[in-house]
């Protein structure tokens, strides 16, 4: 397991904006995950290790992208129909057995290769194709209009890829395409970062898991699941360490022995100064903890630190809260250690279907479900709650209006960056 710097986490800042702080992560930290070799199979969602070149052309010969017949242009006649005999076929997968020759038709299939010509060379054969429908056959002869333009319906060799074209760079997120393209060039295996192993925990005496009771006075605990959930969909390892007691000597002895064979810890809640928050000493008894006040809303703080040299992260205790620093902070400081060239996550245009009016300096994120109307942007509307409690307000909207810091009121109609939920879950 690779190393984080010393003390990487550490900012002695006021509050900050949360533009500064992913510049100040990706300045500090460092991919740790290491590399293995997988299938194609399982190479989905993994972060490449590689760049990819392509050992050969695709597609690899020139053919045809219809159903029809391939002809030589200079055979055709201008002015009307030209009768050409034909003299040969062709199908995907079964070559042309011998050269093309001027003066003749071939029928020819969908992907199939295009003949040579006399000399072996495919752009010395036939260089046009006629659709099927555009053609009438009469026995051993077919009858072509007149029109067609020289090269039509030929693909060419390398159109999509030429051999030694990079394809694929290290960093890359892989999703069904890069995968099918770098199957399209004959990579059956790619070399990919590990999975980041992280441990994810929770504390205090009155948490409860949702598999027992929760007497008076008790509460069932969403963020854990919450966020191993998220983590999940980030294709991490993830351990579940359970609710740990409000013992400071039992959280420190299992974060220590965590610590030792994971990437990430990471909670959410407990790391305040309180006499009941453990968690801050236990995370200082074994490395540092810091707290990074961001100017957002929800969630402003949140503590970053290191337990040896495994990073720690220490999300807000509402839910809402957690959620929204774990996709801003949490989820970008992931990326940047399984090594991912790309850690944010694209925002999209819509309309403010509200008004709202908030402070400058901050950087504010409201709930919102999309309406289409079918016609322009999406409207964006507004959910009724703003708590950060309020857990149901996220199940009942697909993303978050991003709203920057020098905005200090947003007039209903005006155009919004939309955060979908989709994009980080």
């Amino acid at each position: 397991m690779a190393q984080l710097k010393d003390d990487c986490f550490a900012f002695d800042g006021g509050l900050m904006p949360v533009d500064d702080a992913l510049s100040a992560l990706a300045e500090r930290v460092t991919c740790v995950a290491g590399t293995e070799t997988v299938s194609l199979r399982n190479a989905l969602g993994r972060v490449l290790a590689e760049d990819v070149a392509s050992p050969r052309n695709v597609p690899p010969h020139d053919n045809s992208a219809v159903d029809g017949y391939a002809v030589f242009h200079s055979d055709l006649n201008p002015d009307g129909e030209t009768r050409l005999p034909v003299a040969g076929r062709i199908a995907a997968g079964h070559p042309l057995d011998g050269p093309a020759s001027p003066g003749n038709a071939y029928q020819i299939f969908t992907g199939a290769p295009v003949p040579p010509g006399a000399d072996g060379v495919q752009a010395s054969g036939p260089d046009t194709i006629f659709m099927e429908e555009d053609a009438a056959r009469d026995g051993d002869t077919v009858i072509l209009p007149a029109g067609l333009k020289k090269g039509s319906n030929r693909r060419f060799a390398g159109e999509d890829v030429k051999e030694g074209d990079v394809i694929l760079r290290a960093g890359q997120r892989l999703r069904a395409q890069e995968i099918g393209l770098a199957a399209s060039v004959g990579r059956g295996e790619l070399a990919v970062r590990k999975p980041l192993k992280a441990a994810v925990f929770s504390t205090g005496d009155e948490v409860r898991d949702p598999s027992d009771d929760a007497p008076e006075g008790c509460i069932f605990d969403a963020n854990r699941y919450t966020v191993m959930s998220l983590l999940d969909g980030l294709g991490c390892a993830v351990t579940d360490l359970g609710i740990l007691p409000d013992d400071p000597d039992a959280i420190a002895d299992a974060l220590d022995a965590a610590a030792g064979d994971h990437d990430l810890l990471i909670t959410s809640g407990g790391v305040s100064a309180g006499e009941e928050d453990h968690v801050k000493a236990a995370v200082e008894r074994q490395g540092s903890v810091h707290f990074w006040r961001l100017a957002i809303k929800p969630g402003r703080p949140i503590a970053l630190g290191q337990v040896g040299d495994t990073a720690f992260v220490g999300l807000p205790g509402n839910p809402v809260a957690a959620m929204v620093t774990f996709m801003v902070i949490a989820r970008p400081l992931i990326m940047m250690l399984t090594g991912a060239a790309d850690t944010d996550a694209p925002r999209f245009p819509v309309k403010a279907g509200f008004p709202y009016k908030k402070k400058t300096g901050r950087r504010e994120w409201a709930r919102v479900k999309l309406a289409f109307n079918g016609g322009g942007m999406p409207l964006a509307e507004k959910h009724h709650s703003s708590g950060a409690g309020i857990l149901t307000s996220m199940v009942e909207a697909d993303g978050l209006v991003e709203l920057p810091e020098d905005m200090t009121e947003l007039a209903e109609g005006a155009t919004v960056d939309f955060l979908p939920f989709r994009e980080v879950t």
